[in-house]
Order: structure tokens, then C-alpha cells, then sequence
């Protein structure tokens, strides 16, 4: 299985996502692209500090993103 297929798989479930510098993001992944860029919805931050949910949709660039789990 490609890491382009289990993307494809988990549009629209929620991922985690940590970034360069240690953030961590938990949401709905709406979208994605080449490049990795990825829109989530329902964002809430996971680490250093948690945050609450964040309504509308957050933009991750694909260059900080460290890894992508289902």
C-alpha cells in the first residue's frame, strides 16, 4: 500500500499530524495534495500545549509535516 492510498483512505476520518518543531494537530482531513499540504477541520492542538477544538478549516504545509497518522 502507497502512502498516497492510505491518504486517499482516510479523507474526511480524523489524523494526527505532527510538524517540525513539535506541534502536534488532531482533525478531519478534508484535503490534500502533491505536495503534501493537507486542510484539516475540527483542529485541536495535541502538543506542547492542547488547545481546543478550532472551528473552520486550518491549512498544514506539507514541508513541515514530520508524519501523517490515520
Amino acid at each position: 500500500m502507497k502512502p498516497s492510498d492510505v491518504l486517499q483512505a482516510s479523507l474526511h476520518r480524523k489524523v494526527l499530524i505532527e510538524m517540525k518543531g513539535g506541534r502536534s494537530y488532531r482533525g478531519q482531513l478534508e484535503a490534500y495534495d502533491q505536495h503534501l499540504n493537507v486542510i484539516l477541520s475540527n483542529v485541536e492542538e495535541v502538543a506542547p500545549t492542547p488547545g481546543g477544538p478550532r472551528p473552520g478549516q486550518t491549512l498544514l504545509r506539507g514541508d513541515s509535516i514530520v508524519y501523517i497518522a490515520p
